[in-house]
């Protein structure tokens, strides 16, 4: 794992076109800014692991693609 310092305003670079910038630092909380092109999901930890845990029975890509838009459907729903 790779560990960095930042402090608000400053970002780091993953790969050539996700960047990631602290917005600010509260306590313990940290609000940070994802610029991505719109073909990379972003997810909280918490929602990739619910979609992958309904998806742990698809075994081919369209599959895995549709469970994940159910998914994401689901939870919005709920909002």
């Amino acid at each position: 794992m790779l560990v960095l310092t930042r402090k608000p305003g400053q970002s780091i670079m993953i790969g050539d076109g996700v960047e990631v910038q602290v917005l600010s630092v509260a306590g313990e909380k940290v609000r940070l800014g994802i610029t991505a092109p719109r073909d990379v999901s972003i997810f909280r930890n918490e929602v990739y692991e619910r979609i992958e845990s309904e998806n742990s029975g698809d075994d081919d890509d369209d599959g895995a693609n549709d469970a994940v838009a159910n998914a994401l459907q689901r939870l919005t729903r709920r909002s």
